[in-house]
């Protein structure tokens, strides 16, 4: 029983001792969670309907997407750095780190034996799938719940970082950004950018790009899904970062969309990318300005100038 050795840890998580566990049960007080493959589901498995805080066409999307991509593949470990590059991994050693929209756990797989505890919380169907990329990791916590209703005490965790998912919940990601306040101490967020540091033509590329994807998140259909991915791969980023390569031996393959950020990516890593950015109905963008808002509930928010546009860390 996976669970048999970590009473102690449920325990503190949830701030009570009333709680206890079998191979296919988490009861905690009068509540039942099952235990499905080692994932405790905080959800309700019923079939939810849209409401104005949850959109359960986001959760599907996301499941399809990391059943499809969810692989860890070597240079994920770089991006995990690009992402860590303002926190002192050293601080996590002793330290509950939490993986806020985990999706596949690529991020948690570089974490894992760089500290106490990991938790892992993602809506989406991906969190089996963040269960099979830590199989090795006795260390992690998985929970299949929605991250605005979960049923932890307050300050659950030392560290929490939650990458690319706020953005795509159906309220403003920066008050979820400031609902987090109270889960952990310091937070690591990523929110899309709003191309506030990018030539003018950026922004009417993306105003295209998105009249394309509030047409293209409409398909149902895995089949064309995955069809859309590869055109949009070979047929887009490919050249466009191609292209970037070329200027860059004169400098200016900065001026060049997609460039910055795909160049040295695999075609595997790229295609995923091109789902997740045009099969998910909610995008939100922020500015580095609006993010510097973020200080009327933190003591210090400290933005990175590095890629990916925006990642930062929230102090309380």
């Amino acid at each position: 029983m996976y669970y048999a050795n970590k009473i102690q840890s449920l325990q503190d998580l949830f701030g009570t001792k009333d709680l206890d566990v079998t191979a296919t049960h988490l009861r905690v007080g009068s509540r039942r969670y099952p235990i499905i493959e080692d994932v405790i589901m905080l959800l309700d498995q019923s079939p939810q309907a849209p409401t104005s805080e949850f959109a359960p066409d986001i959760q599907q999307t996301f499941g399809d997407e990391w059943k499809a991509y969810g692989g860890v593949l070597a240079e994920h470990e770089a991006e995990f750095k690009q992402y860590f590059d303002l926190v002192d991994l050293e601080t996590l050693r002793q330290a509950r780190v939490c993986d806020l929209g985990c999706g596949s756990g690529r991020w948690s797989t570089f974490l894992k034996d760089r500290c106490r505890e990991l938790v892992l919380v993602d809506f989406s169907e991906a969190i089996f799938m963040a269960r099979k990329n830590l199989a090795g990791c006795d260390r992690a916590l998985f929970f299949h719940g929605d991250l605005k209703n979960l049923p932890f005490r307050e300050s659950f965790a030392d560290f929490l970082f939650s990458l690319g998912v706020l953005h795509h919940l159906p309220t403003p990601c920066l008050d979820e950004v400031r609902a987090l306040y109270r889960a952990a101490p310091r937070l690591l967020i990523f929110l899309y950018y709003a191309l506030d540091n990018r030539p003018f033509y950026f922004r009417w590329i993306l105003g295209a790009v998105t009249l394309v994807r509030n047409v293209a998140c409409r398909i149902s259909s895995k089949g064309l899904r995955t069809l859309f991915s590869k055109l949009g791969t070979w047929g887009v980023y490919v050249p466009l970062v191609g292209l970037g390569h070329v200027l860059q031996s004169v400098g200016m393959g900065r001026f060049v969309p997609l460039y910055d950020f795909y160049r040295g990516k695999s075609v595997a890593r790229i295609e995923q990318d091109v789902y997740d950015r045009f099969f998910t109905r909610i995008e939100q963008r922020v500015t580095k300005k609006e993010i510097l808002t973020l200080r009327d509930t933190f003591s210090r928010v400290t933005i990175s100038e590095n890629l990916p546009y925006w990642h930062f860390l929230c102090e309380r």
